[in-house]
């Protein structure tokens, strides 16, 4: 096990440095920089272009050199803990992402927990009690989850909560808590306010765990070991949860690595409603704008989440399911 954690930590650095190029190479791409769509919005407003101005600009940046010149640079900088700078809101990305990425890693981490809470119980019962009301009701919620869009549901909360409570739903902090330091307070004024979009965020997951959970579940239970487990005399809830449970758990498990990015990619349009001050929004300013080091590091940062949540996913397999070993013969 601890050669298999070497290796993979040597494959981590390896697999972050592809990202980090791919995606810098991604993102400048389209045609233009930052500063063609800054001129084209001047010329859109009425604003007079001076071209030596947006030339004296573009050798400060350094928009004319060479992209590899460009993404050397940037992992200099990375190396040294320096982002880059923003050359939309000129600031440095490090004062920019860090307060959003850490609101978007706690939502995220919450909507998770409450996914695996709710899908557990409700795809065990839905498999050990199949075709019963229980059943039907897990496979109508289900379905009803994985079709209705995060934003639809986010939409409905707002206008329910306006309708039946006068209040509306949004952001994550109250204005006297905005800027605050973490207190007692503050802690009971997100939950107030982050239970939306949790719900949100959780419910089409919550609907797809419990499927897969239920499809492989009953797939085990149906297996020679388990009717060899209740000849032996032990009982139904020992049966269920010692052996077909756990090993119905591995594709579940398996997910955790790509979990998270995908909650954030998939927040975006959610935070946009909700008013959330989280990673997505500024993630797609930044891309649309072309602001090429603040996209950068945020997606960095997400292939990050994504390499150590697969490590974690791999020993976390290897722990529920006694058939996985690595480096065993």
């Amino acid at each position: 096990m601890l050669g298999f954690i070497t290796n993979r930590m040597i494959s981590m650095v390896f697999t972050i440095w592809a990202v980090s190029f791919i995606a810098f190479a991604i993102i400048q791409l389209p045609p233009g920089d930052y500063l063609t769509t800054y001129v084209a919005q001047l010329s859109a407003d009425g604003d007079r272009v001076d071209p030596a101005a947006i030339q004296a600009l573009r050798d400060q940046y350094g928009f004319g050199e060479p992209y590899l010149v460009q993404y050397w640079k940037w992992t200099v900088g990375l190396l040294h803990g320096d982002f880059g700078r923003s050359f939309e809101w000129k600031a440095p990305v490090s004062e920019l992402i860090w307060g959003r990425l850490g609101n978007s890693i706690l939502l995220e981490g919450l909507a998770v927990i409450v996914m695996w809470l709710v899908a557990l119980p409700i795809g065990i019962y839905a498999a050990v009690r199949k075709y019963s009301l229980g059943d039907y009701l897990a496979t109508i919620g289900g379905f009803l989850g994985l079709a209705i869009p995060n934003f639809f549901f986010a939409l409905i909360l707002m206008y329910l909560s306006f309708i039946w409570f006068g209040e509306t739903i949004g952001g994550l902090f109250s204005p006297q808590y905005q800027n605050a330091h973490w207190s007692f307070g503050r802690i009971v004024d997100f939950a107030s306010h982050a239970w939306a979009p949790i719900l949100v965020l959780s419910m089409a997951g919550t609907a797809e765990l419990i499927r897969i959970l239920r499809a492989n579940l009953l797939d085990e239970l149906k297996k020679p070991y388990v009717t060899t487990a209740r000849a032996k005399g032990l009982s139904e809830f020992r049966t269920i949860m010692k052996y077909p449970v756990r090993v119905a758990l591995n594709p579940l498990v398996s997910t955790i690595g790509w979990l998270l990015p995908a909650l954030v990619s998939s927040s975006v349009i959610v935070s946009v409603v909700l008013n959330l001050p989280t990673a997505g929004p500024l993630l797609l300013r930044s891309l649309t704008s072309q602001d090429m080091y603040l996209a950068g590091a945020i997606i960095l940062l997400l292939g990050i989440l994504t390499v150590i949540g697969t490590l974690i996913s791999d020993l976390l397999l290897a722990w529920i399911d006694p058939r996985i070993r690595f480096g065993s013969k």
